[in-house]
Parts: C-alpha cells; sequence; structure tokens
C-alpha cells in the first residue's frame, strides 16, 4: 500500500450550492482527510456546510458534519478530523455569500 499526502481538494463555490470539493476516484483507493480548513473572504460574516456522501449518494440531512456553521468576516476555521473516505465517497461544501474557500487536506491510500 502506498500513501500519498497532498491537497485532496479546494473550492470555492457559488452562494447557495452544494459542490463537490473532492471524490475518492483512483480504483481501490480510500483517503484519510486530515484537515479542512474554511477561509471567509468576504467583510460580513457567514454560513457553510460541510458533507460526507458514501459512495456518491444523493445529499441526505445524516450525511452533513457541519451545517450552517458561522464563520466571523474576514476569519479562517481549521478543522482536524481524520475522516476515512472510500473509493467513490464524496465531500460536498456550501457557503451562503460565494466567499468562503475550502481546502482539504490528507492522505489518498492506494493498494
Amino acid at each position: 500500500m502506498g500513501a500519498a499526502y497532498k491537497v485532496l481538494g479546494q473550492s470555492s463555490p457559488s452562494a447557495n450550492t452544494l459542490t463537490t470539493a473532492y471524490t475518492v476516484t483512483t480504483a481501490n483507493a480510500s483517503a484519510v482527510v486530515s484537515t479542512i480548513v474554511i477561509a471567509n473572504r468576504d467583510t460580513a460574516s457567514g454560513n457553510f456546510r460541510i458533507a460526507v456522501r458514501p459512495a456518491g449518494a444523493s445529499i441526505d440531512v445524516k450525511h452533513y458534519i457541519a451545517y450552517d456553521t458561522v464563520i466571523p468576516a474576514l476569519d479562517t476555521i481549521g478543522m482536524t478530523m481524520g475522516i476515512t473516505l472510500a473509493n467513490t465517497d464524496v465531500v460536498s461544501v456550501y457557503s451562503n455569500n460565494g466567499l468562503i474557500s475550502f481546502n482539504i487536506f490528507g492522505s489518498e491510500i492506494t493498494p
């Protein structure tokens, strides 16, 4: 097994649009999301959501790990977790203002 430590995904979704930020796409691979950094580039506070959708499932309330979490103006939040993902699992992100950036860091593990 090999592990590649890297930026898994980056996204700055349009306002009020759930957007795929990362999908495990390599056959038989898995991934571990170690940290997600959320940055609000707006001069007003904003809200964000993060969901983990197993096997690319349609969004459901049970998939959210953060929901309408407030991020102050011009601030950054780092979430260190250790989320495990299997092949085709998806991390989706959302912001209410279109001015929030998401950076996902971790490792992909291949057979």
